[in-house]
C-alpha cells in the first residue's frame, strides 16, 4: 500500500511512538524508577535522601556532560577517569607541598584536564589514529602511570577549605553546591550546543564527518575543542571529588568513565553520532545515582546492584541498535 504512512503519528504530540520513546523513554524511566523505589522503602521519598542523590550524582554527571561531546561526534573518551585523577594530583602538590593560593591550585587542576584533552584531540587528528577508541585508551595508561609518579602513588590530603567547599558546600543549608555547579555547567553546555555555530557543526559531524567536511566545516578542529572540554570537565569533576574527600589520590576515578558513557546512552545519545541532549545525559546519571541508592536502601548486595546497573545499560544501548534500524515502511 504505497503512500500510505504505516507508522502513525500521535494527533497531540505529533511524534511517532519511535520518536515519543527516544524523546522522552530516559525521563519515563527514571519517573518509574522513583515510584517503584518509593513504594518498596519509605525513607527513599524524603528531601534528605534526594539531596544525597543529587550530591551522589555531582561527580558522574559532570563527567557524562563531558564525554557527551566526543560521543556526538561518534567518537567516545576512554581517558576522562585517569585525566580527573592527574588533574587533582596536580592541585594537591600545588595547593598542599607548596601552599600556592587555592585558585592557582583549581586553575592547575583544570589546566592539566584540558591539556590531557588537548592531547587526546591532537592524537585523533594529527596523528590520525583510527579511532578514538585508541588514542583515549592510550592516554588513560598515560595519565593514570603520571598520577602514580607525580607523588609516589601516594595520597594527599589537607586542601584549603575552599576547594573543599566544591563537593561539601550547601547552599541555604541544603541543596549540595556540586549539583548548582552541575546544573549551571548544563545550563552553558546546552547553550553551546545549541545556540552556536560550533555547536551545531558538533551535531553535524557525529551525522557524517565526510559530508561535514565537505561542506567547509574544519572538523579536525572542532574533534579537537571537543576533547579539550571533555578533559575540562574532568578537571571540574576532579574539584567535586577533592571537595568531598579532603583527598587526592592516584587511584581516583577508576571506571567513573563506564558510568559517565552509561550516563549518556542511558540518557538517549546514540554511540553512532549525531543525537543526544545535555538534559538527556543529565537524566541518565540520575537514572544510576537513583538506582544505587534505591537499591542500597532496599538491602540489595553490590554484586547484584552491578548486575542490575549492566542490565540497564544493556537496554540502553539496545534501544540505540533499535533506533538506528530503518523503518521497514
Amino acid at each position: 500500500m504505497s503512500g500510505i504512512v504505516l507508522e502513525k503519528k500521535n494527533a497531540s504530540t505529533g511524534m511517532t511512538k519511535k520518536e515519543f520513546i527516544s524523546k522522552f523513554g530516559s525521563l519515563l524511566g527514571l519517573v518509574l524508577l522513583v515510584i517503584t523505589l518509593s513504594l518498596l522503602n519509605a525513607q527513599f521519598f524524603t528531601v534528605n535522601n534526594f539531596m544525597n542523590i543529587a550530591n551522589q550524582t555531582s561527580i558522574n554527571a559532570l563527567l557524562a556532560l563531558g564525554v557527551l561531546l566526543p560521543i556526538l561526534t561518534a567518537g567516545i573518551d576512554l581517558s576522562i577517569g585517569a585525566i580527573l585523577a592527574i588533574s587533582i594530583m596536580m592541585m594537591g602538590v600545588v595547593t598542599v607541598n607548596f601552599g600556592a593560593n587555592p585558585f592557582v591550585g583549581i586553575l592547575v587542576c583544570l589546566v592539566t584536564g584540558a591539556f590531557f584533552g588537548l592531547v587526546n584531540g591532537l592524537l585523533l587528528t594529527k596523528l590520525r589514529l583510527p579511532h578514538p577508541f585508541i588514542s583515549t585508551l592510550g592516554t588513560m595508561n598515560i595519565a593514570r602511570g603520571l598520577a602514580l609518579i607525580v607523588t609516589g602513588a601516594a595520597p594527599i590530603a589537607g586542601f584549603p577549605v575552599f576547594i573543599q567547599y566544591f563537593g561539601s558546600g550547601n547552599i541555604a543549608g541544603t541543596v549540595p553546591f556540586s549539583f548548582i555547579l552541575v546544573l549551571i555547567m548544563a545550563v552553558l553546555i546546552h547553550i553551546f550546543l545549541n545556540r552556536t555555530m560550533t555547536g551545531r557543526y558538533i551535531y553535524a559531524i557525529g551525522g557524517n564527518k565526510e559530508a561535514a567536511r565537505l561542506s567547509g566545516i574544519n572538523v579536525n578542529k572542532v574533534l579537537v575543542l571537543v576533547y579539550v572540554l571533555s578533559g575540562l570537565m574532568a578537571g571540574l569533576a576532579g574539584l567535586v571529588m577533592v571537595g568531598r574527600v579532603n583527598s587526592a589520590f592516584p587511584l581516583a576515578g577508576m571506571g567513573y568513565e563506564l558510568d559517565a558513557i552509561a550516563a549518556v546512552i542511558i540518557g538517549g545519545a546514540s554511540l553512532f553520532g549525531g543525537v543526544g541532549t545535555v538534559w538527556g545525559t543529565l537524566i541518565g546519571a540520575l537514572i544510576i545515582a537513583v538506582l544505587r541508592n534505591g537499591l542500597n536502601l532496599i538491602g540489595v548486595p553490590a554484586d547484584l546492584q552491578l548486575a542490575f546497573i549492566g542490565f540497564v545499560i544493556i537496554a540502553a544501548v539496545y534501544v540505540d541498535v533499535l533506533r538506528q534500524k530503518p523503518n521497514k515502511n
